[in-house]
């Protein structure tokens, strides 16, 4: 329980323990940026890690100089398309192995997650992989999934591109542009759980039409 404490804390504060790293580690800090990102979306076991709200605050500190933008953009940016590639290549050589993992007792990988994002591609086709960059959990198991289905690389490459820019520019600029607007600044951890809450609309929305679906066929 204290790992999941430490885990939402790190979330909903990110910007004091961005500050923090920053301070203590100076340009070493982007290499922690790079890493949690690249985990985050190349591990298909670290789901929860803190992408979208990272993003936001680190082009909030950029915006105040404590960061620079671009050198910040170009290293998530990396991170992202590589850690996805990441994700592919173990979900197409080791997919069907690695879903069946145990530690003490309980899978690394829910077979829930694996589900809801096999959802998505039946939805959305390839363009899953654009989509899911802006969904927390989807996000992680989108290239997994896509390796399982063996899904063309020239593909799923493509998608990964487009994805990764909409992404980390996108989010890391709004929080440039946004992040020293007063409100914004001393509210922060009201922004990232509506950063969080507009990232899962999409499974919200998903959830409620399948509901519906299934009243209708029961009717």
């Amino acid at each position: 329980m204290d790992v999941i404490y430490a885990v939402i804390d790190f979330i909903l504060h990110i910007d004091d323990h961005l500050a923090t790293l920053i301070t203590e580690y100076h340009y070493w800090v982007y290499l922690i940026l790079f890493l949690i990102i690249f985990v985050e979306t190349g591990l298909v076991i670290m789901p929860f890690l803190p992408g979208d709200s990272l993003l936001f605050a680190t082009g909030m500190f950029a915006a105040q100089g404590m960061l620079d933008i671009w050198t910040s953009i170009v290293l998530m940016l990396v991170a992202a398309v590589l850690g996805d590639a990441c994700n592919y290549l173990i979900g197409k050589y080791a997919g069907d192995k690695f879903v069946k993992l145990r530690l003490f007792g309980k899978q690394l990988v829910k077979p829930e997650y694996i589900v809801k994002t096999h959802g998505f591609y039946a939805k959305h086709g390839p363009q899953t992989i654009i989509i899911a960059r802006f969904v927390p959990i989807v996000r992680t198991f989108a290239p997994f999934v896509a390796g399982v289905g063996k899904m063309k690389y020239a593909i799923f490459l493509t998608y990964n591109l487009v994805g990764g820019v909409l992404w980390v520019v996108g989010i890391t600029l709004a929080g440039y542009f946004l992040g020293n607007i007063p409100w914004i600044r001393d509210n922060f951890e009201k922004v990232v759980i509506g950063i969080i809450l507009v990232s899962i609309l999409p499974i919200i929305f998903g959830l409620i039409k399948e509901k519906i679906s299934a009243k209708k066929e029961v009717i």
